[in-house]
């Protein structure tokens, strides 16, 4: 069927004002944040409402049309880049908070809400919704779920996963699936809501979404722990949660970062630093002043040059702002940032650190590191242009050796920016071949045809 004939059908559901098929509009879906070819759609389809989803995946699957949702394409593993000549499903415009229940502390969204606007308007209400991915403030609720998105606070509160009560969902057939419940406690049947989590739009398109919230900590203290080199600041985040401490942050930022970031954001970071912890303890008064005092003492014994306290609103904000800002910086150096997130257990933070500076050296790159230190969720990022193919090839090179060291240390391969197209070939290599085969069998199950994201996490089917 031609494209005109399938855009007057998807205009039956969605009107002509929703249904995109200028060249322009499909080159502008045609790719995410990941450093991969872009692919351009056959259509783009925008619904504006929930009850619109079922009969567009109803129709693609009739029509074997591969079918990608998108919310804000800030996917950095290629989950949201469309299959060629598919349909791109936009569902940022469903972005309604259905519910915000103070009482029961829950709140049910559609997929489409904005991750910072839905975290300020919980806040309003006296309660917390912890989840914080550094897009937080374009990314939306269900590509977080999608990817299992983390984020700062991820140590101590956790990720996505970890707040999503139920999910509502359209099968291949566009029948509405129901999983969870808004009670506390859920058994009834299948997990499925949980099988949708970290799925990448592989196995259903979401609706509602219902989360869990929790009331704020009652204090926190924030501090920047200066350190003469990257190997002392690796273990002293080891250090830190080997003394059965969990702050609600421990960031970590190479010399390399540091000057970067403090290049864009003027923030007066120490320079010369070979690299910085930015912490931060919260819970109830007494509680933080005593594991800011121990925190601050492991820091200045394994060797800190010094520990700067936040003393005021205004600097403990200057210092999540410089962190939040560490990709922006570094992007701007070069023409390509490939940023990854190799994620392995806290106590070998310092042996994937080495790890990455013998890789730097090797194939002579510039990279950056920062992330979530005390979760072991690193982000090294390789500055370069990929219009030089002989670099491009060597920082190919290096990313399948950064993998290498991370399994090798009993890490795996993303901790929260997913599998996607970038990095489906390296997940035999964590898993097995039996658990990829039961993978595929599963996805041919639920989606016979395949249309739901071909070629995402486990490839081809």
């Amino acid at each position: 069927m031609s494209n005109a004939k399938l855009a007057k059908e998807f205009e039956q559901i969605v009107g002509a004002e929703g249904v995109m098929h200028e060249e322009a509009d499909l080159h502008a879906y045609s790719y995410d944040s990941a450093v991969l070819d872009p692919q351009v759609p056959a259509l783009v389809i925008k619904p504006t409402s929930t009850e619109q989803l079922g009969p567009i995946t109803a129709l693609c699957n009739k029509h074997g049309l591969p079918m990608t949702v998108r919310g804000a394409g800030t996917n950095l593993s290629g989950g949201t880049i469309p299959h060629p000549g598919g349909v791109v499903c936009l569902t940022n415009g469903l972005n309604r908070i259905l519910e915000i229940n103070e009482e029961d502390l829950y709140a049910v969204v559609e997929p489409g809400v904005v991750t910072a606007q839905f975290a300020a308007a919980v806040a309003k209400t006296g309660l917390f919704y912890p989840p914080d991915p550094g897009s937080q403030a374009v990314s939306t609720i269900g590509g977080n779920v999608a990817e299992n998105a983390g984020g700062l606070r991820g140590l101590k509160y956790g990720v996505t996963k970890d707040y999503v009560m139920g999910i509502d969902f359209y099968d291949v057939n566009g029948d509405l699936i129901k999983s969870g419940s808004r009670t506390v406690k859920c058994v009834t049947g299948y997990n499925l809501g949980g099988l949708m989590v970290a799925s990448e739009g592989t196995l259903g398109v979401f609706s509602n979404i219902i989360l869990k919230l929790v009331p704020p900590p009652k204090a926190s203290k924030a501090m920047m722990a200066v350190f003469p080199n990257v190997q002392t600041a690796s273990e002293t985040v080891a250090a830190i949660i080997a003394n059965h401490i969990v702050p609600c942050t421990l960031e970590f930022l190479d010399n390399s970062t540091i000057r970067y970031v403090d290049d864009y954001t003027k923030a007066g970071l120490p320079r010369e630093a070979g690299a910085i912890l930015l912490i931060e303890v919260d819970g109830h008064q007494a509680e933080v002043i005593e594991d800011a005092e121990k925190v601050v003492n492991i820091c200045k014994k394994c060797g800190a040059n010094e520990v700067k306290m936040a003393e005021t609103a205004a600097e403990r904000e200057a210092l999540w702002t410089a962190r939040r800002n560490a990709l922006p910086a570094l992007a701007r150096a070069k023409p390509t940032t490939v940023l990854e997130d190799a994620t392995v257990p806290r106590s070998q933070i310092p042996a994937m650190m080495e790890g990455l500076n013998k890789i730097a050296a090797k194939y002579k790159l510039d990279i950056g590191t920062f992330g979530h230190a005390g979760d072991g969720n690193l982000h090294p990022t390789i500055l370069c242009d990929n219009r030089n193919k002989e670099e491009f090839h060597r920082v190919e090179e290096a990313v399948n050796e950064i993998f290498e060291v991370a399994i090798s240390l009993k890490g795996t391969l993303s901790g929260e920016h997913g599998i996607g197209m970038a990095k489906s070939k390296w997940m035999e290599k964590e898993t097995s071949r039996a658990t990829l085969e039961y993978s595929l069998r599963m996805k041919r199950a639920i989606d016979p045809k395949g249309i739901l994201n071909p070629n995402k996490i486990i490839g081809a089917l």
